[in-house]
């Protein structure tokens, strides 16, 4: 027997009518600021759940290194549906996996995972490593063969003639032209790409994390040279794509609220990704919130926590802990870094804690509108707004006024582009200022005919109005946490009548 067919826009404009007739009883149960003579006041309340928003949220560990890991288990079909919050998909390889020959992509590797989530609205983010502990060509071979200089070692042992290891001299003039080719490949198909939420500069070092000290031994004078060089290359040819860096490249526990590796990568608008949450028990759980301070105010920063089994085996795990993280840092991001549904199962409150503060979260406090508005007339309403989250709106987003008719057709859409959400601040938990808006609109602008006769582009009848936050014109971008969705990002306040 078939399953019901199902039509989303119908069953969202339903909802959205059912939650106006709520927030039309919410303001008469608890009204706040009397209202003026005719208008509509609502106080949505946040719902509490999970958004899923650009540039914020759980970033899901497909490829860990290795490629048999973690999300790669997953059937096909299986796209985590039931991770509230999942928003990213990472894909961390080496360079070999991808470049096998000289030329010779096998970007497959990246594409197969990507279209699977692309689908559901979710992004990707890629890191390519150079050197891993596990494979003695994480840099293909043929780099090694067309000259490039490096050295043999055993991990945790150090340099070591004929080791089963290979790590790259990251200044070498052959292995950078060789780099350089491949990270061009890659910028032709992933820079400015809408699905590709960020990048890691993961060329050098240990797992792509900048650790020099388990192979060649650079000093750090000459790490620092690295740095900047591989930052350098990533910027040249990413432009339009967010780059993030370990914090590992600057000394994976040196303190500091500036460190010259990471303060070159702010100068060049790499943001900061901390790979080192609960690898370690308290007290030292982190070492770096105090460096992410020049970060967050103006990009977002990355947190990664230790794979969660040997995080556990080692006592540094603490669900409490990984929350306060996401404070500390001001992060809007945080990585599952292991078999999802198992770290879910034993974490769900503190998933549900961190998806109600990670990155930023905008709240409409309260609106108030004319319950009646004449067709070419201006009118004003007015608008509260908070960020419950940790970081700003960073991308960002304007006001956005939508009326509707019973059918779910939009007759009117409205935008004030001199309200950005991303001007608004985040603040401690509850705690987070509150921007008040006043925005003057016209619904139908006057036309007059040559006979003097107004014409309207909209008709008088009563209508379902929705607020949203997106583009400029009009097309809701951000989820709001609040009752009414109408399946598009718009939220139900009330009905209006227009009038001649």
């Amino acid at each position: 027997m078939s399953p019901p067919t199902h039509h989303p826009h119908a069953s969202g404009h339903m909802a959205a009518r059912i939650a106006t007739q709520l927030l039309g009883l919410l303001w008469v149960l608890n009204p706040g600021a009397p209202p003026s003579q005719g208008a509509i006041t609502v106080e949505p309340p946040d719902t509490g759940e999970a958004l899923v928003n650009p540039g914020i949220g759980w970033t899901l560990h497909y490829y860990s290194n290795l490629i048999g890991n973690y999300g790669s288990k997953l059937a096909p079909s299986d796209t985590l549906d039931d991770w509230p919050g999942l928003s990213t998909i990472y894909l961390r390889v080496p360079w070999s996996f991808l470049e096998p020959e000289e030329g010779e992509f096998n970007w497959s590797l990246f594409d197969t995972p990507a279209q699977r989530w692309i689908a559901k609205g979710k992004r990707i983010a890629i890191r390519v490593s150079c050197c891993e502990s596990w494979l003695r060509h994480a840099t293909p071979k043929w780099v090694q063969d067309a000259g490039a200089k490096g050295v043999e070692f055993e991990f945790g042992k150090g340099p070591k003639a004929g080791g089963p290891l290979w790590e790259p001299d990251y200044l070498d003039p052959v292995f950078l032209n060789k780099l350089e080719n491949f990270l061009a490949a890659m910028a032709r198909r992933y820079d400015g790409n809408p699905d590709v939420a960020f990048i890691d500069v993961g060329s050098f070092g240990m797992w792509g994390e900048g650790h020099t000290g388990f192979g060649c031994r650079l000093s750090e004078e000459q790490t620092l040279a690295v740095v900047k060089r591989h930052i350098d290359l990533h910027v040249k040819r990413f432009p339009r794509t967010l780059l993030c860096i370990s914090d590992d490249v600057a000394g994976s526990s040196k303190p500091g609220a500036h460190l010259p590796a990471t303060d070159y990568a702010l100068s060049k608008g790499v943001t900061l990704r901390d790979d080192s949450i609960l690898v370690q028990p308290p007290p030292r759980s982190w070492y770096h919130a105090e460096l992410a301070q020049a970060f967050w105010p103006t990009l977002p920063v990355i947190l990664e926590h230790e794979h969660y089994g040997p995080s556990k085996n080692k006592k540094a795990w603490d669900p409490d802990l990984l929350v306060r993280s996401i404070e500390d840092y001001h992060a809007s991001y945080m990585s599952i870094h292991w078999w999802p549904r198992e770290m879910l199962a034993e974490n769900r409150d503190a998933v549900a804690r961190i998806n109600r503060r990670i990155g930023y979260r905008i709240q409409l406090r309260r609106v108030a509108l004319p319950s009646e508005i004449r067709l070419g007339e201006p009118f004003e309403i007015e608008t509260r707004w908070a960020n419950g989250g940790v970081a700003p709106c960073y991308g960002g987003g304007f006001l956005a006024l939508t009326l509707k008719d019973e059918k779910g057709g939009i007759v009117s859409v409205n935008v004030d582009e001199g309200f950005d959400v991303k001007g608004l601040q985040p603040g401690p938990h509850d705690k987070a200022p509150v921007a008040n808006q006043i925005s003057r609109f016209v619904v139908a602008h006057r036309f007059d005919d040559p006979r003097g006769r107004f014409t309207p582009n909209a008709r008088p009848g009563t209508f379902d109005a929705f607020i949203s936050v997106g583009r400029r014109d009009g097309t809701p971008s951000i989820a709001l946490p609040h009752a009414g969705n109408d399946g598009q990002r718009r939220y139900a306040i009330g009905r209006i009548r227009l009038s001649e």
